[in-house]
């Protein structure tokens, strides 16, 4: 029989309804992967988590990525299916994942990825270069340990040497988040706050500030921000949810295989700052204005298929 209970919620209510969702199926997940861990890593390791900061060693890697992946399933990619299906009954429609979209708009969304680098790379460094106030001096400590803690388990969840392991990261890393994140930022909450506020413009920009604090890394807030926007204007222009998905993973699986062959000594780590140093800060200028070309031709191209906001 079809819940409907929830299907006539208002915006607000459906929100806090979502939040809940969320932190049941987060731990659920978790105890669940907890009790599936315990005959392959042994109780000791599975009950002592927050211990496991030794990055050398290659089974708290391993745990690492086991309850890192769980983590993307149980926390991203579940919960707005289950949101969608309470709230309308039809998740792949309430979701836009049955709209079809114009091949030369996925080809200009691969492009758009490729060449947005230089600029993102450029707001990164600028993001990274943050000096607060005397008085919040406590603060960006605080908030450069987190940062440093967060980049100590990504290089180490990178340095992978072998084709099989490049192919789990770019799972882990890309392909999981690409699709649960998307779902859940873009697909839920955004659509909650364009509903609530009556403006596509408003959904987007909270969506991706909340998108971006999610990840607790605030030296990289305000270019999380700005690939959070542009992937809530191609879900808004295009009315699919799979080109925003596509340009999530191929960031994130751009970085995955850059610092692949990074390690591997195939190419120069001066590649993942390209745009971001004095002698390139012309590619970041390129960047930006294929950026804004690029986006205004795929937001011209979708003409009429905008989504539209319910009175």
């Amino acid at each position: 029989m079809a819940i409907t209970a929830f299907r006539d919620t208002k915006p607000f209510p459906q929100l806090i309804f979502s939040a809940f969702v969320i932190l049941v199926c987060f731990l659920a997940f978790m105890v669940l992967s907890l009790i599936v861990a315990l005959p392959f890593f042994g109780i000791d390791s599975v009950m002592n988590i927050g211990q496991l900061n030794d990055f050398s060693n290659p089974e708290h890697i391993i745990i690492l990525k086991y309850f890192q992946t769980v983590q993307a399933i149980g926390l991203f990619i579940v919960p707005p299916l289950i949101i969608a299906y309470l709230f309308q009954g039809k998740p792949v429609e309430y979701l836009h994942l049955d709209r079809s979209f114009n091949s030369s708009t996925l080809l200009l969304v691969i492009v758009l990825m490729f060449t947005a680098g230089p600029f993102i790379n450029l707001i990164g460094e600028l993001n990274n270069n943050l000096v607060f106030p005397d008085w919040l001096a406590g603060v960006e400590r605080w908030m450069k340990n987190s940062e440093e803690n967060a980049a100590l388990i990504t290089e180490a969840f990178l340095d992978v040497h072998s084709v099989g392991g490049l192919a789990f990261n770019i799972f882990m890393i890309a392909l999981l988040p690409a699709i649960g994140e998307e779902f859940l930022f873009r697909g839920v909450i955004q659509k909650i706050f364009t509903n609530m506020t009556k403006n596509h413009h408003w959904g987007i920009w909270i969506s991706a500030i909340l998108f971006s604090t999610m990840h607790l890394q605030f030296y990289g807030f305000v270019p999380r921000v700005l690939l959070g926007a542009a992937f809530g204007y191609l879900l808004v222009w295009s009315g699919s949810m799979w080109l925003p998905v596509v340009g999530h993973f191929l960031n994130n699986a751009l970085a995955v295989i850059g610092m692949y062959f990074i390690n591997k000594g195939s190419i120069s780590s001066e590649f993942e700052e390209m745009g971001s140093t004095i002698d390139s800060y012309y590619l970041a200028a390129i960047s930006l204005v294929l950026i804004i070309v690029f986006m205004l031709i795929i937001k011209k191209q979708n003409s009429g298929k905008q989504l539209s906001i319910p009175s």
